[in-house]
């Protein structure tokens, strides 16, 4: 028996994005034996790029093989042994995972909370660290994706700087939509996911380690309590060396390494704007439709927006009737937001002109049905000047 062909739904949730042909015909490749040079050479072409779409010049820069919280739990264990103090910013789910990981991890982990919608106050995080001597570590969620949240980063390298703790970011879903820009911001270790920005299949977590992780890991006392995921083991893999540590998902590799030639062709500096320009748009043509954004502007995710649900309306039946009539995919909401909002993806491939105006005609049809009344004609006019400034 066959896999039957699966439908072409459009990809505008919370993750996966929508994958390029090129992309998945890259994967479709003969497969390689995970020593053989032909892929060592594109092992090494795939860390290049990812150092620039990074911004870093980092050495130990390369894809965990498992999916964003995979590249989550290597940098915690490896970073963290029992009995450290970690301090770890919580605004959303992700927020909430890290401090579960480090939790896991022995770590006595401090909390510094914000109400979902909104970014971790950097003040605060500077009385908790004031409060709290020898802090190792601080964990931030850089695109918060329950909730559509962007953090400054800025204001909370200068508190590490000033307290001596590294940075550990959180970069599953702004790696490749806007800057992370490692180098330029001094960001410690940063971890993303392949199936958002980047728009490959799930199933690799790129990531970076910069000199003073690298330094504080190599004084740990005990042995990384995850063979797997053990940076002095994998980068025996991904370095010089090539020391057997595991089989690599190769296909998985040719996929990346596509979607990150694909991002270098287009620039960054371009790829951010086009993010930015379908993110006003469709923020501008909901708001038509009498559908507002949970994130004030200044801290709003181009790669994933949340809109409030409108009265009356029903998030199940919406989001159903969107994948049964239009084959078209949003997310529903999490924790406190399940229910009263929907997520909205446009990562990478998915953040075109197109996909903007069919989700904005999608939606316009099925809430009309349902007694809430808009126009799709004034939605379309809201977005038509942001795009005839770009042409």
């Amino acid at each position: 028996m066959q896999l039957e062909k699966p439908a072409e739904v459009l990809l505008l949730g919370p993750g996966p994005s929508p994958v390029h042909k090129r992309v998945l015909e890259a994967m479709g490749q003969h497969t390689l034996g995970h020593l053989d040079p032909d892929f060592l050479s594109i092992m090494n072409s795939t860390m290049e790029l990812l150092r620039y779409v990074f911004e870093t010049k980092n050495q130990i820069t390369f894809p965990v093989s498992g999916t964003g919280s995979a590249g989550m739990e290597a940098a915690l264990v490896n970073m963290v042994e029992p009995g450290d103090k970690v301090v770890i910013g919580v605004n959303g789910v992700f927020g909430r995972r890290m401090v579960d990981v480090a939790s896991r991890c022995g770590a006595e982990v401090v909390e510094v909370e914000a109400e979902w919608g909104h970014p971790v106050d950097a003040d605060e995080l500077g009385k908790t660290l004031a409060a709290h001597t020898g802090v190792k570590l601080v964990g931030i969620v850089h695109a918060e994706t329950s909730t559509g949240v962007q953090q400054p980063l800025e204001p909370v390298v200068e508190l590490m700087r000033e307290h001596d703790a590294l940075l550990l970011v959180d970069a599953v879903t702004s790696l490749g939509g806007l800057p992370v820009a490692v180098d330029r911001r001094d960001l410690d270790i940063v971890y993303s996911g392949n199936q958002k920005c980047l728009s490959a299949p799930p199933g690799l977590a790129p990531i970076t380690f910069g000199e003073r992780a690298m330094q504080k890991f190599q004084q740990r006392k005990g042995k990384v309590q995850s063979w797997y995921f053990d940076l002095s083991f994998l980068t025996r893999y991904w370095g010089a060396e090539r020391f057997y540590h595991h089989t690599a998902p190769i296909n998985m590799i040719y996929g990346l390494f596509q979607a990150l030639e694909m991002i270098k062709e287009e620039g960054l500096e371009e790829r951010f704007a086009r993010h930015c320009l379908n993110s006003g748009a469709l923020v501008a043509g909901l708001k038509a439709l009498g559908v507002e954004p949970v994130v004030e502007d200044q801290y709003r995710l181009p790669s994933l927006i949340t809109i409030w649900i409108p009265d009356k309306i029903d998030d199940t039946e919406v989001r159903s009737r969107l994948r049964r009539e239009h084959l078209i995919e949003i997310g529903g909401g999490l924790g406190p937001f399940k229910g009263k909002a929907w997520r909205i993806g446009l990562m990478g491939n998915g953040s075109q002109r197109e996909n903007v105006e069919k989700l904005l005609r999608a939606l316009s049809d099925i809430l009309n049905q349902l007694g809430h009344r808009c126009s799709i004609k004034e939605a379309l006019s809201e977005t038509m000047p942001l795009y005839q400034q770009h042409e």
